[in-house]
């Protein structure tokens, strides 16, 4: 059966972050996911997971100044120092909250940038991240991101992702394949799952185009969901969409699969 991990980012703004992990288990999530847990102390994170009886599935390495329209550093030349200390600091909250799987952010491609001086950067310091976070026992996940949601970013289709985890051959690196960024840049979602499916590691989820519930748009999620559960993938599906309205109204399309 597929397992869902609200994305506490994305889901319960209604609520102030520390009380959405409560919100995420009364709706009959098991897991949680979000962008980033670095505004608040490990500690309490967990003190919530563990109130609340949730797993936590996966987080973002920090990812340079966002405020400033920063999206990831690893394919930065002149900032791996930045993205050495970045790694270092999820391990730190990656042990506290007990999370098997991070996220590397590529990064935004500025004015004059050079695409093999980039792609270079990318695979030095994603080979370092994957050595780094093997010692810990944690997967580090790829995310190919759409170019109109976020333009300029580094890796866009699903073939790149695969194709750095075939040139670098670590055994933890994984692609984090949101269905909502493959049907954008790639379409043919099942065909392309099907495809690359022993390289993916995790799964998000949002209706296509505006992002909303999975049951709104032009993909059949509901058709989705049960070829998962027919070929037995084990993953968890981060709900990373922007409801339409009060989060709790919009989960019609859970009840089925809720625990």
């Amino acid at each position: 059966m597929p397992r869902f991990a609200a994305n506490l980012t994305m889901m319960f703004n209604e609520v102030s972050f520390m009380q959405r992990f409560e919100q995420a288990a009364e709706q009959g999530f098991e897991a949680v996911e979000y962008l980033f847990p670095y505004a608040f102390e490990a500690g309490d994170i967990a003190n919530e997971l563990k109130r609340h009886d949730l797993q936590q599935v996966l987080f973002n390495l920090p990812a340079g100044d966002w405020e400033a329209g920063e999206r990831g550093l690893a394919a930065l030349p002149g900032r791996e120092r930045e993205f050495r200390d970045s790694v270092e600091t999820a391990i730190r909250y990656a042990r506290t909250l007990n999370c098997p799987r991070v996220h590397a952010m590529a990064g935004v491609a500025g004015e004059g940038a050079d695409p093999a001086a980039m792609q270079d950067t990318y695979l030095e310091n994603i080979r370092f991240a994957a050595r780094r976070l093997q010692e810990e026992g944690i997967m580090l996940l790829l995310e190919p991101i759409n170019s109109r949601d976020m333009p300029g970013y580094f890796i866009n289709h699903q073939h790149e992702a695969h194709e750095v985890i075939e040139t670098l051959g670590e055994p933890n690196v994984r692609v984090q394949m949101d269905f909502y960024h493959t049907q954008i840049m790639d379409g043919d979602i099942w065909t392309t799952f099907e495809e690359y499916r022993e390289g993916v590691g995790h799964i998000q989820i949002a209706g296509v185009p505006e992002r909303h519930e999975p049951d709104t748009g032009e993909v059949n999620y509901a058709w989705l969901f049960e070829q998962l559960d027919r070929v037995g993938f084990e993953g968890w599906l981060g709900c990373e969409y922007k409801p339409r309205g009060e989060t709790t109204e919009g989960l019609g399309w859970f009840k089925p699969w809720r625990r």
